[in-house]
C-alpha cells in the first residue's frame, strides 16, 4: 500500500481526476459535512457558506464539533459544487429532536448499496471519521441513518 507522503507527491506530479480522490485532505474525511470544528468557519473550507441551501453550522452537540447546514430536503444537501467531495450521499435529518434539521453523511441501506458497502459502521469511519458509526439521527419520527459519534 502506498503512504500518504507518495499519494501526495502522485497528487503533486499528475493533474489526472481519479487520483484527487486518493489525496485526500489533511484530515482524511473525504466529506465537507462530519468535519470536526470548533467554529463554523472551519466548515466548508474554499467555498463560500452563502452559498449553501441552508446556514452552516459547527454543531456542539457532537462531541470535537461536526460541520453540517441547515437544509429542507435532501436535495439540499451536496446541491453546491465541491460541496460534498467524493459524492456521498447526505440527508437531511432533524438532529435530537432539535426541531431543527440538518444534512448528515448518510449510512441508509439504499445508500450504502449504491456506494458498494455492506457495513455501515465501517463506511462512517472510512468517509467521515474513526470516532463515528451509523446510528439514528434522534429527530423523532423522522429519523434517519447517519454518520455520528
Amino acid at each position: 500500500m502506498l503512504s500518504r507522503k507518495i499519494l501526495r507527491a502522485l497528487c503533486a506530479s499528475f493533474l489526472v481526476v481519479p487520483l484527487m480522490f486518493a489525496c485526500g485532505s489533511d484530515d482524511d474525511s473525504p466529506t465537507n459535512t462530519g468535519k470536526p470544528c470548533t467554529s463554523v468557519d472551519q466548515c466548508y473550507p474554499g467555498l463560500d457558506q452563502t452559498m449553501l441551501s441552508g446556514s452552516a453550522v459547527c454543531m456542539d452537540k457532537v462531541t470535537g464539533g461536526y460541520c453540517t447546514h441547515h437544509c429542507v430536503t435532501d436535495a439540499d444537501c451536496c446541491k453546491l459544487s465541491g460541496e460534498c467531495p467524493g459524492n456521498h450521499a447526505e440527508v437531511c435529518s432533524p438532529f435530537e429532536s432539535t426541531n431543527e434539521t440538518y444534512c448528515f453523511l448518510s449510512c441508509e441501506t439504499a445508500d450504502l448499496n449504491a456506494a458498494g458497502e455492506t457495513d455501515a459502521d465501517a463506511y462512517c469511519k472510512k468517509f467521515a471519521t474513526t470516532e463515528f458509526g451509523c446510528r439514528s439521527s434522534g429527530g423523532g419520527s423522522e429519523n434517519r441513518k447517519v454518520c455520528l459519534p
